[in-house]
């Protein structure tokens, strides 16, 4: 794909959230792990999901519906989360399409780092 990844950065998907998907990295931040998740949703990644979900609320199935569409991603805000970090938090709203009707979905999801390897955890 040469085209701006889904998460909306403008580095192609290969080399922006492809690049985490592949496991040859792991996302530095909560907020780049969030865009890659929210990218996983995006390109029908539920493994990539599942592996970055804590263990503690991860469920143990995960099945993406192929009618949506994801359109689109607002990161609104966040709070720690850096590389020098073990939480943080990164509000965001993420637009689709299902059924041919527009919505989004607003959240502000928990994360943490553990073995330095970011997850997340839960939505407030």
């Amino acid at each position: 794909m040469t085209n701006p990844c889904p998460c909306g950065l403008p580095e192609p998907y290969a080399d922006c959230c492809g690049r985490f998907h592949r496991g040859d990295q792991h996302a530095p931040t909560a907020e780049r792990l969030m865009r890659s998740r929210y990218c996983a949703f995006a390109v029908g990644e539920p493994e990539y999901l599942l592996d970055t979900w804590h263990p503690d609320t991860r469920p143990k199935r995960l099945r993406l519906d192929p009618a949506q569409e994801w359109t689109r991603l607002e990161i609104l805000g966040q709070t720690g989360g850096s590389l020098l970090q073990n939480e943080g938090t990164v509000e965001f709203r993420a637009h689709y399409r299902h059924q041919g009707r527009d919505d989004s979905q607003h959240e502000n999801s928990r994360f943490v780092r553990e073995g330095g390897r970011w997850y997340y955890v839960d939505a407030r």
